[in-house]
């Protein structure tokens, strides 16, 4: 069924964010879809404790969704911030109406 859990406790993994190698026991894994739960079909990144603890952990829902709409990652970086920014307000209106 599942693989032992002292052969994964050796084995490395490399962190998303920083690039470093550390033992999967030091590291804790992510999910893009945000729910790590739901582990059917999925394979994991994952991420070394301190660039973990640096992340948000604010729920973001939809978020995964609009960035693969907008091809985030193979547009420069003036066009991403352009298309986020339209993307956004598209679906959730100005933020000067949502304050208050």
């Amino acid at each position: 069924m599942w693989g032992s859990r002292r052969n994964r406790e050796k084995k490395s993994v490399i962190c998303i964010a920083c690039g470093d190698a550390v033992r999967r026991s030091a590291a804790r894994e992510y999910d893009k879809e945000g729910n790590r739960w739901e582990r059917n079909g999925k394979t994991f990144e994952h991420l070394c404790k301190a660039c973990h603890r640096e992340l948000c952990h604010q729920p973001r829902d939809e978020l995964e969704a609009l960035l693969v709409d907008i091809d985030a990652g193979r547009v420069d970086q003036i066009e991403f911030l352009t298309r986020y920014e339209r993307a956004v307000q598209d679906r959730y209106g100005p933020l000067e109406e949502r304050e208050g």
